[in-house]
């Protein structure tokens, strides 16, 4: 779009045809609703080269011509002054529906994808108004911008607009200044990924006791009210906030994630963890209430405890099971960190960091082999960014570093009923304070 747009050169896109609807609808909203597009047949990955080139020798499965002379019509053809124009967009959602009895109502917001296909509490204005109650900021204020992918245009929302999907997720009204402050975050928990991602929250600080949160026995599971319902009010309002999230269109995770339903939400458990309190390695105090948001979760390895002789083979053979383009959420029971804190003597949680880089490793051709690697880390290796261009430049079976140290964090939850523990793939977005939308 750039080069077509910006500098008037002929450019056209190739696809394949699974991703018809949301590269035409990109486009569109990118203002260039007629932009030269070609498709061919899904899948690419595993395909020989014989196979790939009859997709290119064949006929474009959308429109049934031939894809060489779309390209070739693509390439030669005049610009078109009408597809290269600027296009502009209503961002807005209707602040009220008419009235209607209830069970209409509810078929109306499941017909218009303004759920997550459960039950909703219907937002009435009684009930946006008693939400509204517990925040100091006004209604028409805005709270942040979201869009479920890098390409589409950002919508800004307001703090009615959030307030309404905090009722429809069946948040009471005082959890209301933690998903105010997920939502002022502007990260997604309905992120569009063909790897079906996922989101995860979690909680610090005295805003965990005051509103009743789990970090004990069940607090990653569907046990509590403020844990589930905050964090499907995240994915309620993301979904509705930033434009939509439709499978095809605005929503592309080839599987889908279960987790997204709740969006992995709960309290750290700071009274039986044996190290800072997540927020407090962000800068926060103790005494400050916080939330900090993870996307991209998708994966997990689990195991039971640390084994006196080989914890750490094991720790590394879970660590060489994630993929490395998914960075490492330690979640620990607490028994299992204070194992972490006898058996390694990790008495702080940056030594386990450190620990976790320096034998988080691999040979660096089975590194650069991972698809994920060649899609988004090799481009910066060539581009010089570091630390992924001297990864580039060593040999094949040099063992280097699978993540940034940056990128592995720690948590603490869990009831001490069992040690078991789990790795969660998922990249760290912020730490924001929930003091501020109170």
């Amino acid at each position: 779009m750039t080069i077509d747009h910006k500098y008037q050169v002929p450019t056209i896109a190739v696809h394949t045809d699974i991703f018809e609807r949301v590269t035409k609808s990109v486009a569109r909203v990118n203002g260039m609703p007629k932009m030269r597009q070609v498709y061919v047949p899904q899948p690419v990955m595993g395909k020989s080269a014989a196979e790939l080139r009859a997709y290119v020798d064949g006929n474009d499965p959308i429109t049934g011509r031939p894809v060489m002379q779309e390209i070739f019509e693509g390439l030669t053809g005049s610009l078109d002054p009408e597809g290269a124009a600027g296009v502009s967009f209503d961002r807005s959602t209707p602040r009220l529906v008419e009235p209607d009895t209830e069970e209409h109502l509810h078929q109306l917001f499941l017909e218009r994808n303004w759920t997550d296909k459960l039950p909703i509490i219907l937002p009435t204005e009684a009930r946006v108004e008693a939400m509204l109650r517990h925040t100091s900021h006004r209604p028409d204020e805005v709270v942040g911008h979201m869009r479920p992918t890098g390409f589409r245009e950002y919508w800004e929302y307001t703090v009615e607009k959030v307030a309404v999907n905090a009722v429809m997720a069946g948040c009471r009204p005082e959890y209301f200044p933690v998903v105010l402050t997920l939502a002022s975050m502007g990260a997604s928990a309905r992120g569009s990924t063909t790897s079906s991602a996922a989101a995860m929250a979690v909680v610090n600080g005295p805003i965990r006791k005051e509103l009743n949160m789990n970090s004990g026995i069940g607090a990653m599971g569907p046990y509590n009210l403020a844990n589930a319902t905050i964090g499907r009010a995240w994915g309620l309002l993301s979904q509705n906030l930033q434009g939509g999230s439709e499978p095809g269109l605005t929503y592309l995770g080839s599987q889908g994630n279960n987790y997204a339903y709740t969006s992995i939400t709960f309290a750290e458990n700071e009274e039986r963890s044996p190290w800072e309190p997540f927020h407090v390695q962000h800068g926060f105090q103790p005494s400050d209430s916080a939330v900090s948001a993870f996307t991209g979760c998708r994966s997990t390895a689990f195991t039971l405890g640390l084994r006196e002789r080989y914890w750490r083979r094991h720790v590394q053979n879970l660590l060489r099971g994630m993929d490395p383009h998914n960075a490492p959420v330690f979640v620990l029971d607490p028994i299992t960190a204070r194992q972490f804190v006898d058996r390694g003597g990790f008495d702080a949680k940056e030594k386990l960091i450190d620990w976790v880089y320096e034998n988080a490793t691999m040979p660096a051709g089975e590194y650069w082999d991972y698809q994920l690697i060649q899609n988004y880390v090799y481009p910066r290796a060539t581009f010089g960014e570091e630390p992924y261009a001297s990864k580039l430049k060593a040999r094949d079976d040099a063992l280097i570093p699978m993540f940034n140290r940056e990128q592995i964090h720690v948590v603490v939850v869990g009831g001490e009923t069992n040690g078991y523990w789990r790795i969660m793939g998922a990249g760290y977005q912020k730490t924001a304070s929930v003091d501020d939308w109170r």
